[in-house]
């Protein structure tokens, strides 16, 4: 069963995904160390195997760990109508959760269904970026909840289930259904990238969609470290030629310049509020690409032309 992502998220992969899993194949190991709303995992059209995801995100890897362990209590906590008063307040309230991200990172057992059902509640609710940061400008206004669509994740309508509640509830059954055996770490990318957790289980599969360059956007992440993509390119040309490995790397057009082994797919992204009339939004969602390392399996297309 392909799931959808039950929230918003800048740089999701869903559209990417009918391109990643034909060059992945059914690998028996699946390794994505930018997690995000793993749009990509949730696209697999085979049965799960061996499957680690990362976020360097506490809010992010909590709402997951939360799906897999109590999707009732994440749903209960979800289950509220926008409102902009409350949108303020709980964004307020999260951003002051220190205590929670220290033991997110040394527990990792832990999670809290409260600021899992919060959270995913606001991201559905909060336009652009800023959610659950912490502002650094005291004249920053005010942000309003999202009042031009129909609504976006938990909050769009989903006419085969039945009313709000139930509908997010039986939502996030599925997902933790999914989710079961899914590895959630929470840290830095490379955590998740040696052998013990990659190629120890045969061929691995590596989604690599690492935050893009300061200079390429204008999106603000919760967990952004600068540089990193320049180093995940390296971590990604270091190790393309390993036959036991199948990686993609996203990232704008001329944003990663690779060996001519690998190969360079153009796609385009979905778009959302910051693809609107002609701002960069727009014109960036014709500049991703997915470079392919030489081991990833050949398209159909491909394959002809080698007859």
């Amino acid at each position: 069963m392909i799931l959808k992502a039950p929230f918003p998220w800048f740089g999701g992969k869903s559209r990417a995904a009918g391109i990643i899993w034909p060059r992945f194949g059914d690998v028996p190991n699946y390794v994505e160390p930018f997690a995000g709303s793993l749009a990509t995992l949730l696209g697999r059209p085979h049965a799960a195997r061996v499957e680690t995801v990362n976020d360097l995100d506490c809010f992010l890897a909590n709402f997951w760990r939360t799906i897999a362990s109590d999707p009732e209590a994440a749903a209960r906590n979800a289950d509220w109508p926008v409102n902009e008063c409350d949108l303020e307040a709980r964004h307020r309230w999260l951003v002051a959760q220190t205590d929670f991200k220290e033991r997110m990172k040394s527990d990792p057992e832990y999670f809290n269904p409260q600021i899992a059902g919060w959270w995913v509640w606001g991201l559905c609710s909060w336009i652009g970026s800023g959610w659950c940061l912490e502002r650094r400008s005291g004249n920053q206004p005010k942000q309003i909840p999202d009042l031009g669509s129909a609504g976006r994740g938990i909050h769009r309508k989903l006419p085969h289930l039945g009313d709000a509640g139930r509908e997010i509830e039986s939502y996030f059954a599925a997902l933790s259904e999914r989710l079961r055996k899914v590895r959630v770490a929470c840290g830095e990318w490379d955590r998740v990238l040696g052998d013990s957790v990659t190629i120890s289980h045969g061929v691995t599969g590596v989604l690599l969609d690492p935050p893009y360059d300061s200079e390429e956007h204008s999106i603000t992440y919760a967990a952004e470290t600068a540089g990193v993509s320049a180093r995940v390119r390296e971590w990604a040309i270091a190790n393309g030629d390993n036959p036991l490995y199948r990686i993609a790397l996203c990232g704008y057009e001329g944003e990663h310049p690779m060996p001519a082994s690998w190969e360079c797919v153009a796609w385009k992204a979905a778009g959302g509020y910051g693809a609107q009339g002609d701002g960069d939004g727009r014109k960036n969602s014709q500049r991703e690409r997915i470079w392919f390392s030489p081991h990833c399996l050949k398209t159909v297309k491909q394959q002809a032309l080698t007859l």
